[in-house]
């Protein structure tokens, strides 16, 4: 039966993946050690926790002023803030302010992804003000950060970007990210999914610096497709005016969006664990794991390497360590870089035409093609293959090849019982690997 020696990889993918878990989970309690030790005995204080993300940093922070700093008044007053009318921008209806807090009645986690209650412990003041509006249902958040001096307000802003792309809040994922000018000195504005029902909750974030001045502005609105970025960018831009007139730092030019992703911790090249897609009922995050060879694939791709001759390949495997789910659980990416963007478009082409033609060629498979992704100089297309092995057993496939200028990405996930991911899901996964291997050199 041609192909069908190739479906049986069930069990040697298993033990792979069972492995790659273990090390992970290792690679995660090792991680959390480092951080505590450099906590203890770094000696760094204040810059030390800054440095890893820190602990609470519950040291008081209030609206009140602070002896010790010469700018001891600087944005003291909570008329700084966005209130009902400036927070228009966000969106049509009736916009009003909910609640306003100081650092002393902060709560411990005001926006997505926040890791910590203060991005700068030692800082001067915090501001928190909610909105929302009574037409649409949608809420606000504008949280300001008031740091001694310029230095530390960018680190500041470099923690909360940090907290945005290792993002562990469950159920959630990146959706797009930009880079922002004009509001503030540097900024960034990133888009987050988290499933709700037959829609999605979106929460759009801005982050941005102004002298000694951290601001983050948050909206939140449930849609069936993603908000654009320019309603909470000109909301952001009204809120940085208020606050830069006194803390300086204040932008130039028009403010603009330019599409950008988040930095990632993960190696040159491949995801970060929020890129990748939400699981209903798992809340663990994704981590990465060194990954195994290749090979030819499942049975469709028939990859065939050493006749494509790339450059250089290396995959990553993700999976949920402290999850329970079973051994064959996980997604690898694989990204393999060619001389020059016409071989690295032919492999893909070729796997294409390998899985398209996979039923003609072996006589246990079944696919289902799941779609063609073209976003920007991404192009590639995705399958759900099955292999009947006989007594029942059957294993399934997510399968998506991708390429993008001298970069091929290969994405695998197995489909297993109550676990999988919608097309679109996948989709959007492929296309994020292709874009994030631009980076592998």
């Amino acid at each position: 039966m041609a192909g069908s020696h190739r479906a049986p990889r069930g069990g040697s993918r298993a033990a792979a993946r069972e492995a790659r878990r273990q090390k992970a989970r290792k690679r995660n309690q090792t991680i959390a050690a480092g951080v505590a030790v450099v906590v203890l005995v770094g000696g760094g204080g204040v810059a030390a926790l800054n440095a890893f993300g820190g602990d609470d940093g519950s040291g008081p922070k209030s609206g009140a002023t602070d002896d010790r700093s010469s700018d001891a008044h600087l944005l003291a007053d909570a008329k700084v803030l966005l209130d009902a009318t400036t927070a228009k921008p966000l969106g049509a209806g009736a916009w009003a302010v909910t609640k306003t807090a100081d650092g002393s009645s902060a709560p411990e986690r005001s926006f997505v992804c926040q890791s910590q209650r203060f991005a700068d412990p030692a800082g001067l003041r915090t501001w928190v003000r909610t909105f929302q509006n009574s037409t649409t249902k949608d809420t606000a958040v504008q949280y300001v950060e008031v740091s001694n001096d310029k230095a530390a307000a960018g680190k500041a802003y470099t923690s909360i970007v940090g907290w945005l792309s290792g993002c562990s809040t469950p159920q959630t994922r990146l959706t797009s990210s930009y880079v922002t000018t004009g509001v503030g000195e540097r900024g960034v504005l990133a888009v987050f999914g988290q499933p709700s029902g037959a829609k999605t909750k979106y929460k759009t974030v801005a982050v941005a610096v102004a002298g000694k001045a951290t601001m983050v502005l948050e909206h939140d609105t449930v849609a069936s497709t993603p908000p654009k970025p320019t309603t909470v960018l000109a909301a952001a831009t009204a809120g940085l005016k208020r606050i830069c007139a006194e803390s300086g730092g204040c932008g130039s030019g028009a403010p603009v969006v330019k599409p950008g992703l988040l930095p990632s911790t993960e190696a040159a090249g491949f995801m970060a664990p929020v890129d990748l897609p939400v699981l209903p009922g798992i809340d663990e995050p994704w981590v990465s794991s060194g990954g195994t060879k290749i090979g030819e694939g499942t049975g469709c791709e028939r990859l065939g390497l050493k006749k494509a001759k790339p450059a250089k390949f290396t995959t990553l495997t993700y999976v949920k360590p402290e999850a329970k789910v079973p051994t064959e659980f996980g997604l690898d990416d694989t990204v393999l870089k060619f001389a020059t963007p016409a071989a690295a478009k032919a492999f893909a082409e070729q796997i294409r035409k390998n899985v398209d033609g996979c039923e003609k060629n072996v006589s246990n498979a079944k696919v289902e093609s799941t779609g063609s992704v073209s976003v920007g100089s991404v192009r590639g297309e995705t399958w759900r293959a099955a292999y009947d092995t006989g007594g029942g057993k059957i294993f399934t496939y997510r399968i998506g090849i991708a390429s993008i200028g001298t970069q091929a990405t290969y994405v695998l996930f197995p489909v297993l019982k109550g676990l999988d991911i919608s097309d679109t899901a996948f989709n959007e996964t492929l296309v994020r690997a292709a874009e994030r291997s631009t980076l592998y050199k």
